[in-house]
């Protein structure tokens, strides 16, 4: 498959080592460090187009796609005099943000309902906010269980897990599915979002796709199901699982560092599948484009059974005005998509645990990015 290729080319290409530390100066972001991303001193690409880009540009939403937003800044803002302020607020918060006219893009790991198509249009002058499909990856979910080094389980657990119904770490159905691991006799501390997210609609869908009488809510980016801790944005959850015994949780592969342990998940398929970017992009590469027009939202394949696809994915979709976008930060929000579409921009990627666009879909999407106005 053409997105297959694409991801071993960006493996292969390590020519730009890019740093997820980067500090943003966004004012009142609770998105607090970088758990993603590896280090270096390589200089930007000098291919960068910049146009007449200049001066700061705000922007919020995904905290999904916060550490490749990262490695995007730091090589676009090397080349170009122009400052990129991403609040990682979540996706719920960058689509109120793009919507009211307070940021001229936002990231989301949802697309746009009708409802908040229809609310862009009052800031889109002349034209509407469009879904461009920028950045994909596995949903990891991590666990803290010590003596637990490899666990397995299915949708069926993993919705009992999260709706309160599954209690303790020896239950008998987590040990069927582990009869190797020695499971302790250890309450289950399941956390998530507690703001509203595009992480949790994508999570809440692969269980309503794959496991709905075990999860019988209606989904959507605020948490619904009963009990479980929360806490704010992936780094959050991320940072509650690594220091709680007995914890789980979701968010990126690119947050599961620092010896979070991901489960895998028995899809049926002949064995079960790991959270990776290449084993993600099998399941991505099935997706569809479901938008009309210049919109590009995808209708992914949540109950894949094919071998080494792993299926809990999410699409993160940078948001735009297709039309009437505002004067001062048109050059700069075009200069700085047209990179993160480009084929370095993607290439970075793969190397902070995100997959790549398959290479129709981000044809397309940089054919859109340069007909923005």
């Amino acid at each position: 498959m053409k997105l297959q290729r694409m991801n071993r080319r960006a493996l292969a290409l390590g020519a730009l080592a890019v740093s997820g530390a980067l500090a943003l100066t966004a004012c009142g972001s609770d998105e607090t460090g970088n758990p993603g991303g590896g280090s270096s001193n390589a200089a930007a690409p000098s291919n960068i187009k910049c146009d007449d880009a200049s001066g700061q540009v705000l922007a919020d939403g995904s905290s999904a796609q916060k550490n490749a937003v990262d490695a995007w800044v730091k090589q676009f803002s090397a080349a170009c005099k122009v400052e990129i302020n991403y609040k990682a607020g979540g996706s719920g918060a960058g689509v109120t943000a793009f919507t009211q006219g307070q940021v001229p893009w936002a990231g989301s790991d949802s697309a746009l309902k009708p409802d908040e198509v229809e609310a862009s249009k009052k800031v889109c002058s002349g034209g509407q906010g469009i879904d461009l499909p920028m950045v994909g990856g596995p949903i990891a979910v991590g666990y803290n269980v010590p003596g637990v080094d490899k666990l397995v389980l299915d949708a069926s657990t993993i919705a009992k897990i999260f709706d309160s119904k599954i209690t303790n770490w020896n239950d008998p159905a987590i040990a069927k599915l582990n009869p190797d691991a020695k499971l302790p006799n250890l309450k289950i501390q399941a956390f998530h979002r507690s703001d509203e997210s595009g992480t949790t609609d994508n999570f809440t869908k692969y269980l309503i796709a794959t496991a709905k009488k075990d999860f019988p809510y209606e989904g959507g980016k605020a948490w619904q199901a009963k009990g479980g801790q929360s806490a704010p944005q992936s780094s959050g959850v991320a940072a509650q699982v690594k220091q709680t015994a007995g914890a789980i949780g979701y968010f990126e592969l690119s947050y599961a560092k620092d010896g979070i342990k991901t489960v895998a998940i028995d899809t049926g398929a002949a064995q079960p599948v790991e959270a990776t970017v290449p084993n993600a992009t099998k399941a991505i590469a099935d997706a569809k484009v479901v938008g009309t027009g210049k919109d590009m939202a995808l209708q992914l394949n949540y109950g894949t059974k094919a071998d080494g696809a792993y299926p809990m994915v999410l699409v993160t979709y940078e948001i735009v005005c297709d039309k009437g976008n505002k004067a001062d930060t048109l050059p700069a929000v075009k200069a700085f998509l047209r990179y993160a579409a480009s084929e370095d921009g993607q290439k970075i990627l793969a190397e902070n645990d995100y997959a790549p666009m398959p290479e129709e879909i981000i044809t397309k999407v940089r054919t859109t990015v340069e007909s923005l106005s």
